[in-house]
């Protein structure tokens, strides 16, 4: 796709309608997933949703994406699991989850009452356990689509070979397309030597969307003691360092795939949500600001609404894919 090529030519496409009362209109559509505006939460970092509701307004929402779900209940990994660093965090949780069943008999339910798409990260160790996935939540009419992850860094054994190798990420995807007539998004890894390549294997097996990224590779080391600062000594490293990297491969993925791209990576103000729109992405998944500011996200999108309207837009379609590129005359010399 074109950077400059407006999403509705992908799927992506964006309602340029207003309301009677002329507000700007922030609903997107990712092919068969309709949003209230392009603010997501990311996996992992805003629970399974309900536990935010005392701490912010689960309605504004576009989306509410899921901790990442296993078959069964896992424990995770040992402490400490988390860490502070310079314009970020380090993270190895290990994917401590309730289990598919839990969230589906007792967080699911609650989700009902509000207005934001449920979206399900969903993982496992073998093909098996992400088919089993996908067809329990078939059937469920409060999930919205499905998150593949294939490529989480802070657990053994796992989704990230899936993640790692086109051929086995296109035999799982076209896997689960069979199991579930739901949505699917694939969660892609910024830990290899192209996500473009690995994002075209997804969409080929029969993917519907693309989220790019999930935290990069890093460890840190604590001068007295000399220890790292993990229990694993590497985790993955999210928040604001990351951005400029993530912004840089959703605008590849962008350009490999004839599908809407969720964006994921550094997402603190309004400008990081625009860089990502106007490099192409659809709408984007915000993750470690909620940690320190659970409100984040509902004032992005204020903010973003904000923004637009300032500048004369009436729709996000305005904004998404506008990116504008240096031209043969920009590169000519007097």
């Amino acid at each position: 796709m074109s950077p400059n090529t407006q999403p509705g030519s992908t799927g992506g496409e964006v309602s340029s309608a207003t309301d009677g009362r002329g507000a700007l209109d922030l609903s997107v559509r990712l092919g068969d997933l309709e949003l209230q505006n392009p603010i997501l939460t990311a996996s992992g970092t805003f629970g399974y949703g309900l536990e935010f509701a005392p701490l912010t307004t689960l309605e504004q929402f576009g989306g509410l994406v899921t901790k990442g779900l296993s078959l069964a209940p896992r424990p995770g990994n040992p402490p400490p699991r988390i860490c502070e660093t310079r314009g970020g965090m380090l993270n190895s949780i290990g994917l401590q989850n309730i289990g598919i069943h839990a969230f589906l008999d007792d967080v699911l339910p609650g989700l009902a009452d509000y207005p934001s798409q449920v979206i399900v990260n969903l993982f496992g160790t073998a093909q098996a356990d992400y088919v089993a996935l996908a067809e329990l939540v078939d059937a469920q009419a409060g999930i919205a689509a499905v998150e593949l992850n294939v490529s989480c860094p802070n657990v053994k054994k796992g989704g990230i070979e899936f993640g790692h190798d086109p051929k086995m990420l296109s035999g799982l995807v076209s896997a689960v397309r069979s199991a579930t007539s739901k949505p699917v998004i694939v969660k892609l890894s910024p830990n290899v030597t192209s996500p473009a390549e690995l994002a075209k294997s997804a969409r080929d097996a029969g993917a519907d969307m693309i989220s790019a990224i999930n935290t990069i590779i890093g460890m840190s080391i604590d001068t007295w003691s000399r220890r790292p600062r993990l229990h694993t000594v590497r985790g993955g490293l999210s928040g604001p360092a990351i951005k400029p990297i993530a912004l840089r491969i959703v605008y590849d993925v962008v350009n490999a795939v004839d599908c809407p791209v969720i964006a994921i990576g550094g997402v603190e103000d309004v400008d990081d949500v625009l860089e990502f729109l106007i490099a192409g992405a659809s709408a984007v998944q915000v993750g470690t600001a909620l940690f320190r500011d659970p409100q984040r996200g509902p004032s992005l999108v204020d903010e973003l609404e904000s923004r637009l309207a300032e500048q004369g837009y009436s729709s996000v379609s305005d904004i998404i894919g506008s990116i504008v590129l240096p031209t043969p005359r920009d590169e000519e010399h007097p």
